[in-house]
C-alpha cells in the first residue's frame, strides 16, 4: 500500500467562520490531468506521515507547516495506479506564502465553493467532511 500525506491548508475566509482552503490543479501532462486536489505526496521509506507532509508542502509550495492536525484517514484504490492510504491533515498555519512550484494552478477556495471544481476522485470524501464541518454541507 502506498502511503500519502495531504495538507488541507486553510486561511481565514471571506465568509466569516468558513475558511478558504488551498486547492492545486494537476498539470496537463500528469496522471489525471487538470484535476484539482489538496497538496501532498507519497511518503518515503521510514518517513513519518507528518514529516512527509512538511517535506511535500515545502517542495511543492515553499512553505513551512505549523502544527498539522490529523483530520481524516482513508484508503483509496485507483485501478490504474494502486492502493493508497491517505492521511489528511488540517494545516491552519504556514510560514511563508504558498508559491506554485509544480502545479498548473493553485487557488484559495471557500469550503462552500469546493463543489464547483473538478476534484480528484480520491479527495471527494474528505471534501464532504469539510463541507459538513464548516458550512453544514450546503
Amino acid at each position: 500500500m502506498i502511503r500519502v500525506a495531504v495538507g488541507i491548508v486553510t486561511r481565514a475566509g471571506t465568509a466569516g467562520s468558513v475558511p478558504d482552503v488551498l486547492l492545486c490543479q494537476r498539470r496537463d501532462d500528469a496522471k489525471y490531468p487538470l484535476k484539482w486536489e489538496f497538496p501532498g505526496g507519497k511518503a518515503e521509506e521510514g518517513e513519518e506521515m507528518n514529516e512527509c507532509l512538511a517535506r511535500e508542502l515545502r517542495e511543492e509550495l515553499g512553505v513551512t507547516v505549523g502544527e498539522p492536525v490529523l483530520f481524516h484517514r482513508q484508503e483509496a484504490v485507483y485501478p490504474d495506479s494502486g492502493h493508497y492510504e491517505v492521511w489528511y491533515y488540517l494545516v491552519e498555519s504556514v510560514s511563508g506564502t504558498p508559491v506554485n512550484r509544480v502545479f498548473n494552478r493553485i487557488d484559495w477556495v471557500a469550503v462552500n465553493d469546493l463543489g464547483r471544481y473538478d476534484i480528484l476522485e480520491g479527495n471527494l470524501d474528505v471534501i464532504g467532511i469539510l463541507r459538513r464541518r464548516f458550512d453544514g454541507g450546503q
